[in-house]
């Protein structure tokens, strides 16, 4: 596992934009269908877009009609961590970098075959390196 990165609040506000400042570290969410990455079809991974952990491949991204990006299944599963969120009255499963605790988004258990699982992502609180797909389909065949 790679190593825990610990920044002051500071330090993350001179890092980050407003909006990314807003999602990542003070849980905010982005207005449904306005994310940049909502309909990126391109073959690549998508990163932390705070510390560049790797998160998901275009591979797993579907399109749920929510309004951001979804994928059925993260690259690895110590690459976030699960956090129960009862903000607002529900009972939700926040999802958070397991490198620097970002807030990514949610997790719901009504996504497509074969997780089940839709990875309900914040468009600004994601990184996206194009054709890096086949560079993480190595690693896993290694």
């Amino acid at each position: 596992m790679k190593q825990k990165i610990n920044r002051s609040e500071e330090e993350w506000k001179k890092l980050l934009t407003p909006e990314q400042y807003a999602i990542l570290r003070e849980k905010n969410t982005e207005i449904p269908f306005t994310g940049e990455l909502l309909r990126n079809d391109k073959p690549g991974v998508y990163s932390c877009g705070a510390c560049g952990q790797e998160i998901f491949s275009s591979k797993n991204k579907f399109d749920s009609s929510s309004g951001w990006p979804s994928f059925y299944e993260v690259i690895s599963s110590d690459s976030v961590e699960l956090v129960l969120d009862d903000s607002y009255f529900m009972k939700r499963i926040e999802i958070q970098c397991s490198r620097c605790g970002s807030h990514l988004g949610h997790v719901f258990d009504d996504g497509p075959q074969p997780t089940g699982k839709r990875y309900c992502i914040n468009s600004a609180s994601l990184g996206f390196t194009e054709g890096s797909e086949k560079k993480e389909e190595q690693k896993n065949n290694q």
